[in-house]
């Protein structure tokens, strides 16, 4: 404020001399325009210094993902388990001592790959009916592992960086991905998670987990203070699991932030066995992203916290489709979609 009166004062003085010299028109409109143009910039300058009296509002707390094809995947899922009449079921329940639901999930594959639906049903059905003691931890690597066709799988899709491969077992992610929301809902310590190396269909992004026996693991304890029972089943394409305990969990409640999206491109690759002008999608691309997920927990007397659950980055992935003979380029990258 001091600055703006000294050049004020510098103005009214220099207009005071213009007006008795006449001969000097033309140099009074420079030295005031550089005048002019100096207060605009100190004026500028200390109203960025000075809080306004009524300051604009805070930008709202924004990009919290909602797609609608993962509506109420953020919750538990409360509708019926298709293992309630089982008597195989029951019995196990009494005996591991866990008599209440913590928490189930359900998650659909609307389109299953190869052998993907058998191994994710061969995988539930090896996982139904372990029992986690307290303090004890699940490893699901050491509970149905290794994926093997010794064991019973077969081969199906498995990601490897931004491309989709075939390996034996391909499939078994979506057990880890549901033994994730699970093990989350039912407010148990997680200890390993490893997200996709690319977003998964089923699931939304933050909430996926994945397995690669060797080198990545879902492990969780079991620090309920009780026995935890998992049991899981595939009933079509639907896939289900549940834990039940000794006493209910609070109310849990996932969300996440969307903080970067990448664009997938177009690869066009040579098919000498296409006619001249024919062209064939291999892959359909997908966009990469970064969400930040987070969960809320909600105890009986009304109290909320929070707990971060870390950053899941997902590489884009190409579309790739291919060209008849009538190019000459072998490959091909085009930026865009």
């Amino acid at each position: 404020m001091f600055l703006k009166n000294y050049f004020l004062r510098i103005i009214i003085v220099d207009l005071q001399k213009i007006s008795g010299r006449v001969l000097m028109k033309r140099k009074a409109v420079i030295v005031l325009t550089a005048v002019c143009i100096i207060f605009c910039f100190i004026n500028a300058c200390s109203q960025k210094g000075v809080a306004s009296p009524d300051p604009p509002p805070a930008p709202a707390e924004g990009g919290t993902q909602a797609l609608e094809k993962f509506k109420d995947m953020d919750k538990p899922y409360n509708g019926p388990l298709p293992w309630e009449g089982d008597k195989k079921f029951q019995q196990a329940r009494a005996k591991s001592g866990t008599p209440l639901l913590m928490a189930a999930y359900r998650a659909t594959l609307h389109d299953p790959i190869m052998a993907e639906g058998y191994n994710i049903g061969l995988a539930a059905d090896q996982l139904a009916g372990t029992v986690v003691q307290p303090d004890e931890i699940f490893s699901q690597n050491d509970a149905i592992g290794p994926y093997t066709e010794s064991r019973g799988y077969r081969a199906g899709p498995t990601y490897a960086g931004n491309r989709l491969v075939t390996t034996v077992g391909g499939g078994v992610c979506k057990i880890a991905t549901l033994l994730y929301n699970v093990v989350t809902f039912s407010d148990l310590k997680i200890i390993m998670r490893s997200a996709h190396s690319m977003t998964v269909p089923y699931v939304p992004p933050g909430q996926d987990a994945t397995v690669y026996y060797g080198a990545r693991d879902f492990r969780f304890i079991n620090n309920s203070g009780g026995p935890v029972l998992i049991w899981s089943q595939k009933s079509g394409d639907t896939l289900y699991m549940a834990l039940y305990g000794t006493k209910k969990p609070p109310v849990v409640r996932w969300h996440h932030k969307l903080i970067e999206t990448t664009p997938y491109w177009t690869l066009y690759e040579h098919n000498s066995s296409l006619q001249p002008g024919e062209e064939k999608v291999i892959a359909p691309g997908q966009d990469g992203c970064a969400v930040k997920s987070w969960v809320t927990v909600e105890t009986p007397d009304g109290m909320v916290t929070s707990k971060k659950k870390g950053t899941s980055y997902y590489s884009a992935s190409p579309r790739i489709i291919e060209r008849g003979p009538q190019r000459l380029r072998n490959d091909t990258a085009v930026p865009g979609q």
